[in-house]
């Protein structure tokens, strides 16, 4: 097989890496990309897009049984609902495959060469690719890292059978009737809250004295009602120890100390997620290490010239759209323009119910790090949009600098929340001051007057409470 030889050689094709490669080629960067399974990614694959199908389709159920049940105050009545999942699986697997297909399309649009195969590094300008017609070697004059991450396993409860990771959730093809789900993370929470509306007997066991451990109490205050009145169990303090000797149960401690089993069809780990930064010939080349992370710059850059590294394997917040960002970057790196990274704040997004938004600091990370703050928090009870949605519970809440008012961070939970993440992250990356968006006009009804009526309550004079 003829050696190829290129400018810019991408390893990996996630958010990051696909959307790399994809700018490299706008710029006239000769661009090959390395993928082992599909372009797209865990996000795309089994990930960020199938999981808000499964949570969407099971939103829908939901309310169908809520109609049924006599549950909504909309006047609306329906029979007793049922749910062909196989449909909902592959209705979710069509969604993915478009989306598959558009990432290849675009690729081929930006001329960049797809290379399928197993990427291993020989030394700091050479790959090898393992291809199903046999070892393509390609050589570059520079490299991205964006092999991603992969889930973390449990050595007491090794992935196979009945024990799963978020990506087996997001294939099985029944509903199982009793899900036991370890780790009280978003990911957990997410795809517990999806299946306890399909039917599932969802537990929670959570090693943490609180879920979503990353949230202050005020936001997850919500999500832990939810739960509670999805039929939800939620053990937190408890530690997984494995499963039973006929494999249908999870064996556990409990917060006390005492031993206890949850029977389980399905036990899904989610305890987080590790960077994949084995298995592609690291031990070739000299990079320094942050940890178990690959060490950059603020141009990405690692400390082996000419490679860089994106995304997950990179370091928190392992989050798509910071890989994205990155990608981008690179590439207009590597075309010869000035970039550095300067994001003043990346927007988290919990797709619980309800959903969760964070961005910046919050107000005892304010506190922390030595600021004097004003705190607004205006209520979804009182937002007409809200209220017309049946989404009264949570808010909207805005932390700022005492002195100047400089905006410091946002917080929001709520349903539909997630859509407000923009907004939150445009503020904070303008700079904005309470004043600016007090003094911005928000359309009405909408839940973006949230936003607006914080930060008046957080200079003292909210208009609608």
């Amino acid at each position: 097989m003829k050696d190829i030889s290129c400018k810019l050689l991408v390893i990996g094709a996630g958010p990051g890496g696909y959307v790399c490669a994809i700018r490299a080629g706008q710029l006239n960067v000769d661009t090959v990309i390395v993928e082992a399974v599909k372009v797209g990614g865990t996000c795309l694959l089994v990930g960020c897009i199938p999981s808000k199908a499964l949570i969407h389709a099971a939103d829908e159920f939901a309310k169908v049984a809520h109609f049924a049940a006599g549950q909504t105050p909309l006047g609306i009545s329906l029979k007793e609902p049922s749910i062909d999942f196989s449909k909902t699986i592959a209705w979710k697997d069509g969604i993915v495959s478009r989306l598959n297909n558009g990432v290849a399309g675009l690729l081929k649009k930006a001329n960049v060469k797809i290379v399928t195969g197993k990427a291993k590094f020989r030394d700091g300008k050479t790959v090898e690719v393992e291809t199903l017609t046999g070892q393509q070697i390609i050589r570059a004059e520079n490299i991205v890292i964006a092999t991603g991450s992969a889930p973390v396993e449990i050595p007491s409860l090794p992935f196979g059978e009945n024990i799963i990771s978020s990506a087996e959730a997001l294939a099985l093809r029944d509903v199982p009737e009793k899900l036991v789900v370890v780790g009280g993370g978003y990911i957990g929470l997410e795809l517990g809250t999806a299946y306890a509306k399909l039917g599932s007997k969802v537990t929670v066991v959570e090693a943490l004295p609180k879920i979503l451990p990353q949230y202050d109490a005020e936001l997850t205050r919500p999500v832990s009602r939810s739960l509670s009145e999805l039929g939800v169990m939620v053990l937190t303090g408890a530690k997984a120890k494995g499963m039973s000797a006929k494999g249908d149960a999870l064996l556990i401690e409990t917060a006390d100390g005492n031993d206890d089993k949850i029977p389980a069809d399905k036990v899904l780990v989610t305890v987080g997620r590790k960077p994949v930064t084995s298995g592609w010939g690291l031990e070739e080349i000299d990079i320094d290490m942050d940890g178990r992370f690959v060490r950059i710059d603020d141009k990405c850059r690692t400390s082996m010239r000419g490679i860089y590294a994106i995304g997950d394997v990179t370091g928190e917040p392992m989050l798509a759209h910071r890989a994205m960002a990155q990608g981008e970057m690179v590439a207009e790196i590597v075309a010869g323009e000035n970039r550095s990274w300067d994001k003043r704040a990346i927007a988290a997004v919990c797709f619980t119910d309800p959903e969760i938004v964070s961005v910046g600091l919050s107000p005892d990370e304010a506190k922390a790090a030595g600021h004097e703050v004003k705190v607004g928090l205006f209520p979804f009870v009182a937002n007409g949009r809200a209220m017309t949605q049946e989404g009264e519970e949570g808010f909207v809440r805005v932390v700022a600098a005492a002195g100047n008012h400089l905006i410091l961070g946002i917080q929001a939970v709520g349903k539909g929340v997630s859509e407000l993440s923009a907004a939150f992250a445009l503020a904070l990356e303008m700079g904005a001051r309470l004043e600016d968006i007090t003094g911005t006009i928000h359309a009405h009804p909408t839940q973006s007057e949230g936003f607006h009526e914080a930060c008046l309550k957080a200079l003292g004079h909210a208009l609608h409470i």
